[in-house]
């Protein structure tokens, strides 16, 4: 059996246990689409920033310049990237490129990033501080980078929550940033989010409740068989 042979078949498998999983392959295929995420958000009453997808030059300036020359831009897909601020050199060297791959721009959206850790009903909330746009590269930009817990507003919270459960996810990570007047944006739901790093520098106790939710699935599951 090949490499990818094995990993369709645990695939297949993953979702067809009758058990908890966290998460089922086919829930993490809205990662795929960012545009799609950003939509689902705002029926859930997030807000998004202003969006572009385009392999247009013309475009981008013109965005660009709507945003008061205040852009990033990032990948489409589930494919990570770094979130790089549009600059001078982009429009004048870069932007060519374009035509061979559909890029998104969005507005910055000035504010602290907050990370979300939807567990089933539970939220754990994260504050991340960065001089940089993309917090996760702050050492490489040779930045600092501070995390905290924080709260968020139960709206906001509960948002969270069903827009998790309508991914069909048990678990979350979803990116919000927070601007000084108090509005949220989000900006992605990650189905695979790396909750080990905000859990070690928070001490919040998201692998617990993560235990939970699957020793809970398990005795539900017992307790029907009975």
């Amino acid at each position: 059996m090949t490499e990818a042979e094995y990993q369709l078949s645990l695939m297949q498998l993953l979702g067809l246990l009758p058990c908890v999983v966290v998460n089922r392959v086919k829930a993490s295929t809205s990662n795929d689409s960012k545009i799609y995420q950003a939509r689902l958000a705002e029926s859930f009453g997030l807000r998004t920033p202003r969006t572009l997808v385009t392999t247009e030059p013309d475009d981008v300036f013109a965005f660009h310049e709507a945003c008061g020359r205040r852009v990033v831009y990032k990948s489409l897909s589930s494919v990570r990237s770094i979130v790089t601020r549009l600059n001078e050199e982009d429009l004048s060297q870069r932007l060519g490129l374009l035509r061979n791959c559909p890029t998104q721009f969005q507005e910055c959206v000035e504010g602290v990033d907050v990370r979300v850790h939807a567990v089933d009903a539970r939220v754990f909330a994260t504050e991340i501080v960065s001089e940089v746009s993309d917090y996760r590269y702050a050492a490489r930009a040779g930045a600092a980078v501070s995390l905290r817990p924080t709260e968020i507003p139960d709206d906001v919270a509960g948002a969270c929550i069903r827009m998790t459960r309508a991914l069909g996810l048990a678990l979350s990570g979803i990116d919000l940033r927070r601007t000084p007047d108090g509005e949220y944006y989000c900006f992605e739901v990650n189905p695979s989010p790396g909750f080990i790093y905000y859990e070690r520098s928070t001490g919040q106790p998201i692998s617990e409740a993560v235990a939970h939710l699957l020793r809970d699935g398990a005795l539900a599951d017992h307790v029907r068989q009975l």
